[in-house]
């Protein structure tokens, strides 16, 4: 574990960062996703994720640098599961060189407080199954494999 390490939510003021680190988290999963489309591309609305009641991003500091991120979104459930609402987590990113060092399980302790507070009882994330670093990372945190999406491309 390194020390220093300060979680908190995330600011207007983080965006710059926060988009920086969007665009690298897009680099990082290409090679797990063919249909993935070329830039420019945002994944987010973070503006929108940085100021919704029903959302928050948390952002990890290092010496005042921010190193990593994570954010919980409210989203619709199918009609036919148990539930109406879940928290779904997703923008995890840390920087190459501060990633084994157990920040993401630091963010991802956050989220799911948060998620607790509001009340929500279902939490789901995505992540290609070809990630396995990832995969093991929410794994740690209390993630289980659930559903595999196929795909195939038609001709």
């Amino acid at each position: 574990m390194l020390k220093d390490i300060v979680v908190r939510k995330a600011t207007l003021d983080d965006l710059p960062t926060l988009q920086k680190f969007e665009q690298a988290l897009i680099r990082a999963e290409r090679p797990f996703d063919p249909t993935i489309r070329e830039d420019p591309l945002k994944y987010y609305s973070l503006e929108k994720i940085l100021t919704d009641k029903n959302a928050v991003v948390y952002v990890a500091e290092h010496l005042s640098e921010i190193v990593s991120c994570g954010s919980v979104t409210i989203r619709e459930a199918r009609p036919y599961l148990d539930h109406e609402e879940f928290a779904n987590f997703g923008f995890m990113f840390t920087l190459k060189k501060y990633r084994g060092f157990g920040i993401n399980g630091m963010i991802m302790e956050n989220c799911k407080e948060w998620t607790s507070l509001k009340g929500f009882k279902e939490m789901r994330l995505t992540v290609y199954t070809e990630n396995q670093s990832a995969i093991a990372a929410y794994e740690k945190v209390g993630f289980k494999r659930h559903l595999i999406q196929m795909r195939m491309p038609s001709k």
